[in-house]
């Protein structure tokens, strides 16, 4: 039965339809595996440690979208794996209602493969997000096969993303390219540089205070030898 003729009545309001509050906990089951946790993780990390010093988005993952405000038990609600919603406060969420969040959906979302799910995130999920949401980039990720695909919202149909010469995908909602590197699907910058983690971040800005320690070292042991005081300089 649709829901439009669910609806026709006051009486069948009352009856079938629930109205919710707006403050729903998520109703999501766990990742598939521990490389599926693994892969959402890095994403959310990347993305907020490269946005550190932005508050004008929510990124998440595993975490219920709910999308209708005649909520009934088990329909109008979805959980991908990872998603993006711009131009909105960055702040902790039990869920995402979005008619408590100004009818925003996301900008991006990515959907991690599994066996149980690919047909789902190929299909029905594609199409709602194509369709409901109208999400303008869409990607998909099998940590296992390492299987990667991209969409682009174009006048209301997703038209596959063509990779650029290092196998990337570009999401112009981002404006970063996703890509594989180490068997996980990472952020690249538009100039190519992979978005670090804050630990690689960490560990990077190390190696270069030693880089310099030890030319300052060498050029330090080089004036010596010349008789020259570096102090002095």
């Amino acid at each position: 039965m649709s829901l439009a003729k669910d609806i026709d009545t006051p009486e069948n309001i009352l009856q079938d339809v629930i109205f919710p509050p707006g403050d729903l906990y998520s109703d999501e089951p766990q990742l598939e595996t521990y490389l599926h946790l693994q892969q959402m993780m890095l994403l959310i990390k990347c993305l907020d440690w490269l946005w550190r010093d932005r508050n004008d988005f929510f990124a998440t993952g595993n975490l219920t979208i709910y999308y209708s405000p005649r909520q009934r038990k088990s329909e109008d609600f979805r959980g991908p794996d990872f998603f993006v919603v711009l131009g909105t406060e960055r702040k902790p969420r039990k869920s995402w209602v979005v008619w408590e969040e100004d009818g925003k959906y996301p900008n991006l979302i990515v959907e991690l493969l599994s066996e149980t799910t690919a047909g789902t995130d190929r299909g029905l999920k594609k199409q709602i997000y194509q369709d409901t949401f109208r999400t303008p980039d869409y990607f998909w990720f099998d940590p296992e096969t390492l299987e990667f695909a991209g969409f682009h919202l174009v006048d209301g149909q997703y038209q596959p993303l063509e990779p650029n010469s290092q196998g990337r995908l570009w999401s112009q909602q981002l404006n970063l390219y996703f890509g594989i590197y180490q068997r996980k699907l990472r952020f690249y910058t538009p100039e190519g540089a992979l978005v670090p983690t804050p630990e690689e971040s960490a560990e990077s800005e190390k190696q270069q205070k030693e880089l310099a320690q030890q030319r300052a070292e060498k050029l330090a042991a080089k004036l010596r030898e010349l008789n020259i005081d570096p102090d002095e300089l």
